[in-house]
């Protein structure tokens, strides 16, 4: 007898961490800023951490859109901080994060008290990760320089 359970998807490229923070989320139970339950954004989050800048870039329209954050959006920040922690990423992939991570605190919130609001909640994901976001700036004067410098402003972080 075949079973169609889907079997959790595994990548030499994507640390245990990132893995797990992936995982640990019930994506089908989100609504998709799509408007389609949220489960299709954990093969392009596996993307992402996979170091694909491109997967990053295809966030837009599910965990934010048209400049408001959207239902996915605190556990899509959670899984792209652990990718930031999880070491420093290729140049193009360290720069799609980094752009990712300044839209998603460049949205507008939700405007609901639940839990901090979606605003609330993926700052507090970004502010838990600071020093590996910090280390993720590379050389001053760089593209990733400038994205960490405008999501610390965005925190009200910068010097």
């Amino acid at each position: 007898m075949r079973t169609t359970e889907k079997q959790p998807r595994t990548s030499p490229l994507v640390p245990d961490a990132v893995a797990r923070e992936i995982a640990r989320h019930d994506w089908e139970s989100v609504t998709c800023g799509c408007g389609r339950p949220a489960g299709h954004l954990a093969d392009t989050l596996w993307d992402a951490a996979e170091g694909h800048p491109a997967a990053f870039h295809a966030l837009e329209g599910h965990a934010f859109h048209a400049g408001r954050l959207r239902a996915p959006a605190p556990a899509v920040c959670g899984v792209l901080m652990a990718v930031c922690s999880a070491g420093p990423p290729r140049q193009s992939t360290r720069e799609a994060l980094l752009w990712t991570l300044l839209r998603l605190l460049g949205a507008e919130d939700d405007g609901s008290s639940h839990e901090a609001g979606l605003y609330g909640q993926c700052a507090a994901h970004i502010r838990a990760g600071l020093p590996s976001l910090r280390a993720s700036a590379g050389a001053p004067g760089s593209v990733s320089a400038a994205y960490v410098e405008g999501i610390l402003r965005l925190l009200d972080l910068s010097d």
